[in-house]
């Protein structure tokens, strides 16, 4: 933690300290992490007075627009994979630290549906939700379980890919699709807590999902406030937060 201090003191010295109108962060946030992120902004604004907003996306879709030059402050990813990226693009800090370690659930809001892998088989089953592998975390890691039980051939005309987590939520919810996969944080969260039925997935069939966190480098623009909100990312309150919203939390955090 002495070096991240160290780099505090230096953000502090290039951007002043000076709060204002322009001291407003913005917060590059996967889709996974929408809800959590909500209690977490809430938690750090009461104790920073320091207003935020939320820009959610795909965790891939929010690198590109990181490298295309979008004016985030923090970039708060599903994985490590993404945040690195920006990192080696020397448009970031430090590398990705994880923050938080994701679970992996199916869910369904239809009723005469129990939520399993054996179940998407069932012919009843027309339509799978999924996020994109290609550029969310949580899709790439729901087709890993697939292949693991050798599913995925098998169960590839069900697969309905939305673009994020938030998009294969929204086919869940309306039954676009029958069942779907997303992350234990958003059948957790309060908005959706207690609607429909979710059973949490075997972690062994997925590759970890390490989410990572990184400050972008604003450069003359930088604001000493986007140190903070990294720092108290890390803090007790906020792991208290990320707990609760069935998220785990990595050993030495």
């Amino acid at each position: 933690m002495k070096y991240f201090s160290i780099l505090i003191v230096v953000v502090f010295t290039m951007a002043g300290c000076q709060t204002g109108p322009n001291s407003r962060l913005t917060i590059a946030t996967a889709a996974n992490m929408q809800y959590a992120m909500k209690a977490l902004k809430k938690g750090f604004e009461a104790s920073s007075g320091v207003p935020c907003h939320m820009v959610v996306s795909s965790s891939g879709k929010l690198t590109a627009q990181v490298k295309e030059g979008a004016p985030y402050d923090v970039f708060v990813a599903a994985n490590l994979k993404y945040p690195n990226a920006v990192y080696e693009a020397g448009l970031a800090h430090f590398p990705a630290k994880v923050y938080a370690l994701g679970a992996l659930v199916l869910w369904s809001m239809d009723e005469g549906i129990t939520p399993s892998l054996e179940a998407l088989t069932d012919p009843n089953i027309h339509h799978i939700a999924i996020a994109n592998p290609k550029t969310a975390p949580y899709g790439l890691a729901a087709e890993e379980t697939l292949k693991a039980h050798g599913l995925f051939p098998i169960l590839s005309n069900k697969l309905v890919f939305g673009e994020s987590i938030s998009q294969t939520n929204q086919y869940i919810v309306s039954k676009s699709a029958e069942i779907g996969f997303t992350s234990l944080s958003v059948v957790k969260s309060p908005a959706l807590s207690g609607k429909g039925k979710w059973t949490l997935l075997d972690e062994k069939d997925y590759s970890p999902i390490e989410q990572g966190v990184v400050v972008i480098d604003r450069k003359a623009d930088q604001k000493p406030e986007a140190m903070l909100f990294y720092e108290y990312l890390f803090s007790k309150e906020a792991q208290r937060i990320l707990e609760d919203y069935g998220y785990k939390i990595p050993a030495g955090s």
